[in-house]
């Protein structure tokens, strides 16, 4: 063990070194990619140096996401105590289904997930848990809203045609969870948004109208803090006040942008949070932990063991149902992701982590200024957003991305809404600066006046 942990050390020394050399890893196209690397496996083993040697080139070659050329997704960047509480929990190798296996691993997740509680306003009886990514979460908070729609569904499965609703820029993950869950992805009906991405209340109530009147029956609704491309914020107070007059589950996905509730200049963008059933928000997006991080909270802990709960004697053997993590968790054995948070947020307090958050609208003005300040650039987002969208001088935005990718310059995506297509830059790794920015916007500017394009 102590041989590899040095290895590690040479091989994450080695990897810092690519990323301030070659912050975009040459692309390997995938007919040749098997011929490029030695991936295979032998039935002999490899000598120690050979060994070294591919996982140098593995590690050349694989997207560089802490990078200051990254741009691409909505994660990026490290910060050094959430990895290292990352590493440890990859040596201290615990699953966190019951506290007779994790031990005190369980009460850094449980304060977690009451902190998140508190800060959200969320009552006494709330409680959360830890889980694979938002899409996960997504689909917990749908189980959890049929089940309390009718408890009966559990054990005797869904007889009635149950319709969820969501905007129609909201996550994918909410229409394939429809599936997933029994009720079939054409229960669940697109809401209609405005120009900046955000759901129409005026829609939502039209839609559950139609759907009662015809015999249907509505049971969730779907909010979104931060939309996949433009990253907006659906206004949480007037569709809580539609779904208690029809009596609907309303769920806040915060995946994306959910983390402004550290923030307090940007915690109102997810006013009336308080008033929800569910909440959830990835910390491998906005606070910058390793992936990945996903934590769903909800007002009432009886639903989360009336969804998930089941006994299993061979497992919970010790201790009270409240530290059996297993009780509350649609997985079984599961890694502990909350110990990278709790590393971050121990070592840099809340304030820290309101300053992480703050940083990320920062870098967006500064971005978002400078395309303003240049005719060649077309803006299509709006302030108190994350996501970056323009085009520049009229190129496609999937022309311009592929070949910035193909040519090593740049990690940067395009997104579609409404018709348009257009670039669009993430600011969501803090260990950019505002130079980063400008940076990045010289860079594709020479390129695109350059022979490679």
């Amino acid at each position: 063990m102590h041989n590899d942990l040095k290895l590690f050390n040479e091989l994450a020394e080695f990897l810092l070194l690519e990323e301030a050399n070659h912050p975009v890893a040459k692309p390997i196209e995938t007919k040749v990619l098997f011929d490029t690397i030695d991936l295979e496996l032998n039935d002999e083993p490899i000598i120690d140096e050979a060994f070294k040697n591919t996982l140098k080139n593995i590690i050349k070659s694989t997207p560089k996401t802490a990078s200051k050329a990254f741009f691409n997704q909505l994660f990026g960047g490290r910060i050094s105590r959430a990895t290292l509480g990352d590493l440890l929990a990859v040596l201290l190798n615990n699953s966190m289904y019951t506290y007779k296996v994790a031990g005190v691993q369980v009460g850094i997740e449980k304060v977690i997930l009451q902190h998140i509680c508190n800060h959200i306003g969320y009552g006494e009886d709330s409680d959360g848990t830890i889980a694979p990514g938002g899409s996960m979460c997504n689909y917990m908070a749908m189980l959890m809203a049929r089940d309390a729609y009718d408890e009966k569904i559990r054990n005797d499965g869904v007889s009635k045609k149950l319709i969820a609703y969501t905007s129609d820029a909201s996550h994918y993950s909410v229409t394939k969870n429809a599936s997933f869950i029994g009720i079939g992805r054409h229960q669940v009906r697109a809401i209609k948004t405005n120009a900046q991405g955000e759901l129409l209340v005026e829609d939502l109530e039209i839609q559950i109208q139609k759907d009662l009147e015809i015999g249907n029956h509505p049971f969730f609704v779907n909010a979104t803090a931060g939309t996949t491309v433009l990253g907006a914020f659906d206004d949480v107070e007037s569709i809580s006040n539609v779904c208690k007059t029809y009596k609907l589950w309303l769920h806040l996905d915060g995946a994306y942008c959910g983390s402004v509730i550290f923030s307090k200049h940007y915690k109102y963008l997810v006013k009336g949070v308080e008033l929800t059933d569910s909440f959830s928000l990835n910390a491998h997006k906005m606070l910058g932990t390793p992936l990945g991080c996903s934590i769903i909270v909800t007002q009432n802990k009886k639903h989360l063991y009336q969804s998930f709960s089941n006994d299993a004697e061979y497992l919970y053997q010790t201790d009270d149902d409240a530290f059996n993590l297993g009780k509350t968790s649609l997985q079984c054995g599961r890694r502990n992701d909350a110990l990278k948070l709790w590393t971050l947020w121990k070592s840099v307090g809340t304030k820290g982590l309101e300053q992480i958050v703050n940083h990320q609208f920062f870098l967006a003005d500064v971005a978002r200024d400078y395309i303003k300040s240049n005719s060649n650039y077309t803006l299509y987002s709006f302030d108190n957003s994350i996501s970056v969208c323009f085009n520049y001088k009229g190129i496609s935005a999937k022309t311009l991305c592929t070949k910035l990718y193909e040519h090593s310059k740049l990690m940067v995506g395009y997104g579609t809404f409404r018709d348009e297509t257009f670039v669009r830059l993430v600011t969501i790794n803090t260990q950019v600066k505002e130079n980063d920015i400008i940076s990045f916007f010289k860079t594709l500017e020479t390129f695109v006046d350059s022979d490679l394009f």
